[in-house]
């Protein structure tokens, strides 16, 4: 039987007080509830702070470049799809360098699960904005503040009809963990993006200030409302939605691939004279 301690990686190099810790802890506590073994799952991650989470749990992982993780990560799950993927990532990584990547997921709709630790800030290269920082954010490589529009990551699922879409804070683990449940049980991709304090370098984004704006959607909210979704994915402010924003039953992209009707690629036989034909065609 596995326990938290299963889950024991290295030592983690986070700022005390970091959200991180949090998504950490409530990371290896699902695993445990959904008793998966380390060689059972797989973590990618690219480059950041919230990269480094592979590094201090147990099981397969894979370090990708800057933004990169999600390629690797469907390439993971495409190559056998009876193991669970997972990637872990930053709002910096994720937004802004793995940008195009994420759209491709999602269009796609591979059955990854995406954990963003959104802190609104490059944390890992010392505090410059990043594409959830709000408009007017002022960095030492921005002194005037910033003038680009706020990203915002649940209006982009929304419209792209992301098959699972959730907000969480980093500072309600209890809440936390059962979208993680609920994003691992999802036959398709899920991202939940994670509000996440940054206690050295954003000191605008409090735990405090979350706490006062964020608010659990209603019981009887309808996530597979789409219209509705969009409107809450919208609401930022003195008012901030979490829990699952959208989510649609669309087949995952594994189901939908011929060659992977057999089962998972790794476990087929290779036969390099089935593509015999088509290598003649380039002769």
């Amino acid at each position: 039987m596995v326990t938290l301690e299963t889950f024991n990686g290295q030592t983690p190099a986070w700022c005390p007080g970091c959200g991180n810790f949090a998504i950490l802890k409530t990371f290896k506590e699902m695993l445990v509830e959904l008793q998966l073994e380390p060689h059972q799952f797989t973590v990618v991650s690219g480059i950041g702070q919230a990269a480094k989470l592979p590094h201090y749990t147990r099981g397969n992982t894979f370090n990708g470049l800057h933004g990169r993780a999600l390629p690797v990560a469907t390439g993971i799950r495409l190559a056998n799809h009876a193991m669970p993927v997972i990637v872990t990532t930053g709002d910096g990584d994720c937004y802004g360098e793995g940008g195009n990547h994420l759209l491709a997921a999602m269009r796609r709709n591979i059955n990854v699960k995406l954990l963003v630790h959104d802190n609104q800030i490059y944390g890992l290269t010392k505090g410059q904005p990043s594409p959830t920082s709000g408009e007017g954010t002022r960095a030492r490589n921005v002194p005037a503040g910033v003038i680009s529009n706020q990203f915002n990551p649940m209006a982009l699922a929304v419209a792209l009809d992301c098959g699972f879409a959730a907000r969480a804070f980093a500072g309600d683990t209890t809440h936390l963990k059962d979208l993680m449940q609920k994003a691992m049980n999802h036959q398709g991709f899920a991202l939940i993006d994670i509000l996440q304090p940054c206690v050295t370098f954003n000191k605008v984004n409090t735990y405090q200030w979350y706490r006062e704006r964020v608010y659990h959607l209603e019981p009887d909210y309808n996530p597979e409302d789409r219209n509705a979704a969009f409107s809450r994915a919208l609401e930022w402010g003195d008012r901030i939605p979490i829990g699952v924003i959208y989510r649609n039953n669309r087949p995952p992209f594994e189901a939908r691939v011929p060659m992977l009707a057999a089962g998972p690629l790794v476990h087929q036989t290779f036969d390099p004279s089935k593509v015999e034909g088509t290598l003649q065609d380039f002769y």
